[in-house]
């Protein structure tokens, strides 16, 4: 495993981190197992929320890592506030908010102190000084090292980049959802890394079957899938390590975070590391040629 800074801060983080969205039912031993197996194999950086399952995956965080948790990278969210009722959730970026979120969080992680501290979304009509504010607050009295955002809207990621310090944008990106490729000058002016997700665009890139995405029609992922499937014929490697090494390749990729349920899909993603050395200086633009540029189309101003 490799492992690259986390933006500004004093961090190295494992390029491939686990995203716990997908380990859902709370602390099972399987789970816990698959957490166990992902640091045995050199993971450090583990990505989870206080909105999924209603904070019951940061309940599986702090049990599964509470016997390592000062050789990891700790991320978690906030800003998704669950109704009393459990109907729904609200977008909740309050200064109040963020500060009360962060200690239930820390009591489900089983921590003193979250790494990462990712704004979950945002809109621009946020304000956007309390948010900062409310994260370095936290920052001040150790409750968090580093603070980020997770966001895909320019009109929002670009303002933290100029006006706070965030150390990282957890950000859509794969070789069907290049739309970031626009902004790393911006990222890299501000000494501000992406930590990827969706990297294997639910699976397209992984030979299911093609459907509508993003604007892409299937023929269009289908074309795709065959230049992966050849390529990785000639090199021996799998379609989900062509699909990491695209991202990764990028050096203001600091981790592609991936989401794992099984203990065949976790050996899939092992397989793929060991590949990702096969791929490393691989010249993989030939693979664009089958798929034309797309950009985002809202929320630009």
């Amino acid at each position: 495993m490799r492992y690259n800074n986390l933006g500004h801060s004093d961090l190295k983080i494992s390029e491939i981190g686990l995203g716990c969205m997908s380990l859902e039912g709370g602390a099972s031993n399987v789970n816990i197992g698959l957490i166990s197996e992902a640091f045995d194999h050199g993971i450090n950086y583990f990505d989870t929320a206080d909105l999924y399952e209603k904070g019951l995956n940061e309940e599986l965080i702090g049990k599964a890592v509470h016997s390592f948790r000062d050789r990891i990278v700790l991320a978690t969210k906030v800003g998704n506030e669950w109704r009393t009722d459990g109907s729904g959730w609200d977008w909740n970026p309050r200064k109040e908010y963020i500060l009360r979120a962060a200690d239930e969080s820390l009591k489900r992680l089983k921590t003193d102190y979250i790494d990462v501290y990712q704004l979950h979304g945002g809109t621009i009509e946020d304000t956007m000084d309390d948010v900062v504010e409310a994260f370095e607050i936290l920052v001040q009295v150790g409750k968090i090292k580093h603070y980020g955002i997770s966001s895909i809207r320019p009109n929002v990621f670009t303002q933290y980049l100029e006006k706070s310090n965030v150390v990282s944008n957890m950000m859509q990106y794969s070789l069907l959802d290049r739309r970031p490729e626009r902004y790393l000058e911006l990222f890299k002016t501000h000494n501000t890394c992406i930590i990827s997700r969706g990297s294997l665009a639910q699976g397209l890139l992984l030979g299911k079957k093609a459907k509508s995405y993003l604007g892409y029609e299937p023929t269009e992922i289908e074309l795709l899938n065959e230049n992966i499937e050849k390529l990785g014929q000639q090199l021996e490697v799998s379609r989900q390590a062509i699909a990491l090494a695209y991202v990764l390749q990028q050096p203001l990729v600091a981790s592609a975070v991936v989401g794992v349920r099984t203990a065949n899909q976790m050996k899939d993603l092992w397989q793929a590391c060991r590949e990702l050395e096969k791929l490393r200086h691989q010249d993989l633009s030939t693979l664009l040629t089958a798929i034309r540029p797309i950009d985002y189309t809202a929320h630009l101003i």
